[in-house]
Formats: structure tokens, C-alpha cells, sequence
């Protein structure tokens, strides 16, 4: 998992209490510390950390999902929707062709990555902003959805799933034992969001398409000049969001246990949270797949940490967002005040 930034001149130089990266893990810490004093429960394996790590696994790969239309500047308003659409296929082909776990996911991430392509060639071709280019689709599919589901299930829901999702629902590592030696305490979810980070790190850290992708964000202008194909690249990138929408609408159908129509309807602010709180740019351009692992985390950890001090779920949203505002206050008075000192930021 790295970090990719596009740059002109000599590279950044940023002091080590300035790096946004030790603010989040230092925040993360105090956020823990905090939640186990007041509430030793938090530290339950069974009743917190495990469900927690299930949560965050979700999580995450929704903001991969915003991650990597945010590398051009774009945004992803339908990424809940595109989860759900995909999920909904996923749950069809299970149901009425048989397909297994894996097929059946495959559908998905292929129904994902073309919604998510429809997005970025009406955006690449119209020029229409993507906020209202997305933010069309979301409605449309809102509306897609329920009439599918209608028809297909005379339900809300899929009646069963397939074999294997229930083992990622509930088993952990710590179930397979070899012997006297078992693994630790991790869902089997897991894997999946770290595989998603890493990919998605590798992708815009070593690979053409990925630096293309952010001078692309970076500015359209220069990269046409330079004979990059903006129009491609922006279709690829939503694509590539639409697919790991998909894989997250996977990820929360395997934790509630069923392929539902209401499945990613609180996909979006955390889907903002997560890359932005890590240091990813609204503008484009840059991108930190470390910073929205700890984004995510944190997220998740604040939820937590709230609902067991039994928080009202207003009281909760207007406590996470004036902590996520301090957190990001935070961030900004370092970067000024690194400035003012000389650093190259």
C-alpha cells in the first residue's frame, strides 16, 4: 500500500510532525486509548475488534472506490448504487443459474466496472461534470434497483446465498487450526480489502495507466500536450471505481449475510471520508492509498467506539463530523505552519 503523487520539481520535502500520515496514526491512537478507558468492552475480540475489522475491510475499499475517480478530481456520487446494482447481479446469477462464490462475484465486479465505464465515456465525450453525471446515475439506478428486485425476488432480498459467503460473515483465521497452531483473531474479509489496497496502490505507484491517470487529474491540458488519452483514462478510472464499488457491495453483502436492495445506502460520506481524511487531493492529483487505509480506520473506530458508549445516531453523526473537522483543522494548520517555516510541501 503507497502513496502516489504527481509532482513538478524537485520532490517534496515535508518534516516528519508535518507528514499528514503520523497525524492520522497518532490520532488513531489517542482514539483507541480514549474509547478503552471510558469503555473496556472496546477491546472485546469477540464483541468489538472483530466486527470492527470486518467493518473497516468495507469501508475501505469504498473509498478505494472514490479514491480513484478523486485522482482526476472527479467524484463518484452513484458509487453506493453501483454496489448495490452489482450485488444484485451477483445474487441473479446465484439464484438463477446456480453459480457459485466466485462466479458469482465475477458477474458482479464485471457489472460494476461497466456501470462505472458508462459513467466516465458520458463524461469524457459530454463533458458534463462528473457530480451531475453521477449524481444522474445514482437516481436512475435507485429506481433500477427497486424495480429488479421487485421482479426477481417479490422482496427486498435474495433468499440465500452462495456457499462459502456465511464463512466469511462469521469465521476468523483463529477457526482453521492446523494441529495445536490456529491463526489470529481476523475475519476472512480481510484479505480482500488488503488485496484491493495494494493493487490499487501498485497501480498508481508503478504502473503507465496509473501515473497517467494522475497527470490526467493533475492537468487535462498538459496531459493531452503530452500525448496521453485523457478521454481513455477517465473512462478506465471509473471503471476501475465502478469494479471496486462492486467488490465492497460484496464485501457488506457477506457481513449482513443476504444480496439486499437497500445494500450501500450509507456507502457515500464514508466513501468521501476515508481518502480525503488520508491526504487524498479533491483536485486531483495526487493520492495516498496509506492515508485512506487510515482514514477508513479511523472512521470506523470513532462509529464504534460511540455506539458503545450509546450514543443516539444523531448525536453520533454530529460527533464524527466534528471530529473528522478537528482531524482535517489539524492537518491544515501543520501543512501552513511547515510552510511558514521553509519546508517544501
Amino acid at each position: 500500500m503507497t502513496d502516489a503523487v504527481v509532482q513538478t520539481g524537485k520532490p517534496a520535502r515535508i518534516p516528519l510532525w508535518a507528514n499528514p500520515r503520523i497525524g492520522l496514526v497518532v490520532l488513531l491512537i489517542v482514539l483507541v486509548v480514549l474509547f478503552s478507558a471510558m469503555r473496556p468492552a472496546f477491546l472485546d475480540t469477540r464483541l468489538t475488534l472483530v466486527p470492527l475489522q470486518s467493518d473497516i475491510s468495507v469501508y475501505l475499499v469504498v473509498g478505494l472506490a472514490q479514491l480513484m475517480v478523486l485522482s482526476l478530481g472527479h467524484m463518484n456520487l452513484a458509487v453506493g448504487r453501483m454496489a448495490a446494482t452489482s450485488a444484485f447481479a451477483m445474487g441473479l446469477v446465484h439464484d438463477k443459474l446456480g453459480f457459485g462464490l466466485v462466479p458469482s462475484l465475477l458477474t458482479g465486479l464485471i457489472v460494476g466496472a461497466l456501470l462505472g465505464a458508462l459513467a466516465g465515456l458520458i463524461i469524457s465525450r459530454t463533458g458534463v461534470n462528473s457530480f451531475v453525471v453521477t449524481l444522474a446515475m445514482d437516481f436512475a439506478l435507485v429506481g433500477l434497483i427497486t424495480i429488479l428486485y421487485t421482479a426477481v425476488t417479490d422482496g427486498v432480498a435474495f433468499p440465500d446465498q452462495p456457499a462459502g459467503m456465511g464463512a466469511l460473515r462469521s469465521d476468523t483465521f483463529a477457526d482453521y487450526c492446523m494441529g495445536e497452531v490456529c491463526g489470529p483473531r481476523i475475519p476472512l474479509v480481510v484479505p480482500f480489502a488488503l488485496a484491493a489496497a495494494l493493487l490499487v496502490g501498485l497501480l498508481f505507484r508503478f504502473s503507465r495507466l496509473g501515473r497517467e491517470i494522475l497527470m490526467t487529474g493533475s492537468n487535462i491540458r498538459a496531459a493531452e500536450l503530452s500525448g496521453i488519452p485523457t478521454r481513455n483514462r477517465i473512462v478506465q478510472a471509473h471503471a476501475l471505481s465502478g469494479l471496486v464499488a462492486a467488490l465492497a457491495g460484496f464485501l457488506l453483502a457477506a457481513n449482513n449475510g443476504a444480496f439486499s436492495a437497500s445494500l450501500g445506502d450509507q456507502f457515500l460520506l464514508p466513501s468521501f471520508l476515508a481518502p480525503v481524511l488520508g491526504g487524498t487531493l479533491l483536485a486531483g492529483g495526487a493520492v495516498s492509498v496509506l492515508g485512506t487505509v487510515l482514514g477508513a480506520t479511523i472512521t470506523q473506530v470513532i462509529y464504534k467506539g460511540l455506539n458503545l458508549l450509546q450514543f443516539q445516531f444523531d448525536q453520533l453523526q454530529l460527533y464524527i463530523g466534528l471530529v473528522l473537522l478537528a482531524a482535517l483543522s489539524l492537518d491544515r494548520v501543520r501543512h501552513v505552519i511547515a510552510s511558514r517555516r521553509g519546508a517544501k510541501l
